[in-house]
């Protein structure tokens, strides 16, 4: 048996690792593992896969995005410039981001795919000869290519590539060069930990950093990495560097971009101090070039310059930060913006942060040790626009929409219309369907046994026979009032069916209010066994219709017919008008008919009159209290409250769903809203609130020195 297999078996027996015998070839050439074929030339991809992933279609959604990155992720160490490539497939891939799949990510794809069919061979790696790796970096990705050279040739092993995120974005050219050798030593640490490595690189800086003891600490701890692994760090031109160097530049093509101008070596520090920096310049520039260079900063006025001068002495300059001696006497280091947001999440949503108020976030910073002149104002911004903490809390009647209301003029021109039950069998009824008149306030109600459409059609039915056929017809969204039936019926009457928003019953209001006494009227007279309320339904009717109802300034009765209701009591205890005959005399009768005919259109026109005064009333006793900003406007983001969540345990998760996209807002509160998937709902605005956003917004660059 040939050496290597014999001490493969012979370790196995050692280890009492048992092998199976249909999955274990010996003496072949070339064969699949792990979803790579692997020969005598090296390490490829498996044919078989490439072709699936060569004849999937395009992603229409973001679960197929992330299924073919998936996919292609796997094989990644075949392709150059893997994570450039895919960028604008992964920006898809992003939180709330919206799903636009368009002619960049559809190239982005097909590159994917075309890299994938013309992957090269990999070879593996020989321990006996060194390791060559090349490094490069860019603004926003750094690659690293890990190869040998045999027979004068590099020969590629493994290439590696990452976009840069956060912080990253804002290193130096040498933080981002240094980064990329850590990032590749780390990649490859178990090719070439034990191995001498030669590093290929176009920044010749990194060679005496290694010598520099007053480093930044940043790049004293990656050197410390380094000292790991036996390297050497070799210079090579970016156009000789083209391998690592096209890793972390796609887009850029720099090499012959540069002048063959001498550098002055001259360069006095007023000269210096007075260059304008292309990144962001700290808030503090002034202050600094001041304590250093006693250098003054221009165009500010002599007020304006004396106060400078009088806040200047509370800063001192410790190389290379700025500290300031604050009002309680404690210092506290000067942040500069790039730093802001990472200082605000660590003390705002770290594991020690808790999430807390603007204030209190605040003075954790100052806690810390750090400050901003804006260090408040930020800190507000940063909570109001925390994704947790928009999530969490109830809603309340602060957070409800101005209220509006309806104002019909005739009567039983607008009917409200619901079910109340279950309540216990009652000569085998459970439900009352009640409908109440928008203007008198007169209800009709009837016992049913079920709540299906045909009750209703056959209530609405006899309610037009009694009071005629109104205009409009007010329900709420449930099944039996949504159904072909009554809209057939509807229809052939020409009634026009509005229907409330999803758990907002305040869009029912007035029906909810006649349920809510109905009830109550029952559950007072009603025996102890609670199944006699059928009988006793007609008596709560009749005392509801007869009740004095504040927004009209009478009864229903009154409002409808015209006169008085006359109860038994008035009978029993002598009234006047049981004590009075009937008036036969035709002349006389005519002029008391025409008397209470233009009383009643007084009646009416006064009831009228009070129930506007008393909704107007309301309407400024509920709109004081609500908050300011319950104004939506198309476009923006909002976070929805889950009103069904209450029938789920659990008292952790958020009832805030979102964010959706308002679409459109209706006059009457209510707001069309759209999720990401295209999923459109319309609901109240008090079940709406303002999403702003899960990041920090940075502010404006502000360029205090001005260029020679």
């Amino acid at each position: 048996m040939a050496p290597l297999p014999g001490k493969v078996l012979i370790r196995c027996e050692e280890t009492h690792l048992a092998l199976s015998w249909e999955k274990c070839h010996f003496m072949v050439k070339e064969g699949i593992v792990l979803g790579h074929k692997v020969s005598s030339k090296g390490i490829e991809v498996d044919k078989a896969k490439i072709e699936a992933i060569e004849k999937l279609p395009p992603p229409k959604n973001v679960k197929a995005v992330r299924s073919f990155l998936g996919h292609a992720g796997f094989y990644r160490r075949f392709i150059r410039d893997f994570s450039k490539i895919a960028k604008p497939l992964t920006r898809l891939l992003e939180k709330d981001a919206d799903f636009l799949f368009d002619d960049e990510c559809l190239l982005a794809f097909n590159c994917l795919k075309l890299k994938l069919m013309e992957a090269p061979v990999l070879v593996a790696p020989d321990w006996e000869i060194p390791f060559e790796l090349m490094c490069d970096a860019s603004d926003q990705v750094v690659g690293a290519i890990l190869g040998q050279r045999k027979d004068n040739h590099f020969r590629p092993i493994y290439y590696a590539s990452k976009t840069l995120a956060g912080p990253q974005l804002n290193y130096t050219t040498t933080e981002k060069e240094l980064l990329a050798i850590v990032y590749a030593l780390e990649k490859f640490r178990s090719y070439i930990i034990l191995s001498e490595v030669i590093i290929y690189t176009d920044h010749s800086a990194l060679r005496y950093l290694f010598q520099k003891h007053d480093s930044k600490p940043r790049l004293l701890r990656w050197i410390l990495l380094l000292q790991e692994f036996h390297i050497e760090i070799r210079d090579r031109k970016g156009s000789a560097n083209q391998a690592a160097d096209h890793l972390s530049r796609l887009d850029a093509d720099l090499v012959d971009s540069f002048s063959n101008d001498v550098i002055e070596e001259l360069f006095p520090d007023e000269r210096l101090l007075q260059v304008k920096i292309a990144s962001e310049v700290p808030w503090y520039a002034d202050i600094a070039n001041y304590l250093v260079g006693n250098v003054e900063p221009t165009g500010l006025s002599r007020h304006m310059l004396k106060k400078f001068l009088s806040d200047a002495k509370y800063y001192f300059w410790d190389d290379p930060y700025l500290f300031r001696i604050c009002a309680d006497q404690v210092v506290r280091r000067c942040i500069p913006e790039s730093e802001m947001s990472e200082i605000l999440y660590h003390c705002h949503a770290g594991p020690a942060g808790g999430h807390f108020s603007g204030n209190r976030t605040a003075r954790r910073v100052l806690e810390c040790g750090y400050y901003w002149p804006t260090l408040f104002k930020d800190a507000n911004s940063y909570v109001a626009s925390c994704d947790r903490c928009q999530r969490v809390g109830n809603i309340s009647k602060r957070d409800e929409m101005p209220q509006t209301y309806l104002l019909p003029c005739e009567v039983f021109d607008v009917w409200g219309i619901d079910f109340v039950g279950p309540f216990p069998s009652s000569r085998g009824n459970k439900f009352i369907l009640v409908a109440i008149d928008y203007v008198s306030k007169w209800v009709e109600a009837i016992a049913s046994p079920t709540n299906d459409a045909r009750v209703v059609v056959r209530f609405v039915k006899k309610l037009f026979s009694r009071f005629g056929v109104p205009k409009v017809l007010i329900s709420d969204r449930g099944t039996h009032f949504r159904n072909d039936p009554l809209a057939r019926v509807l229809s052939k009457y020409g009634v026009q069916h509005r229907q409330g928003v999803a758990y907002h019953p305040q869009t029912q209001g007035q029906v909810e209010n006649a349920n809510r006494d109905l009830k109550a009227i029952l559950e007072k007279t009603v025996a102890q066994t609670r199944k006699d309320w059928s009988e006793k339904l007609d008596d709560a009717l009749w005392a509801f219709r007869t009740a004095y109802k504040t927004p009209i300034g009478t009864t229903p009765f009154r409002l409808v017919y015209g006169k008085s209701c006359h109860l038994p009591v008035e009978v029993e205890h002598r009234a006047l008008w049981s004590l009075n005959t009937v008036c036969l005399d035709s002349s006389s009768a005519g002029k008391e008919r025409f008397f209470q005919l233009n009383e009643l259109d007084e009646w009416r026109a006064q009831a009228f009159h009070n129930s506007y005064l008393y909704k107007e009333r309301v309407k400024q006793a509920h709109d004081k209290h609500i908050k300011a900003d319950r104004q939506f406007v198309e476009g923006e983001k909002v976070l929805l409250y889950n009103s069904r969540l209450r029938l789920f345990p659990g008292k952790l998760k958020s009832r805030w769903t979102g964010p959706y996209t308002v679409r459109r807002v209706y006059p009457y509160g209510s707001v069309e809203i759209e999720h990401n998937d295209g999923q459109v709902v319309k609901v109240n605005g008090s079940q709406l609130k303002h999403y702003f956003g899960g990041t920090f917004e940075k502010r404006k660059e502000v360029f205090c020195l001005e260029p020679v």
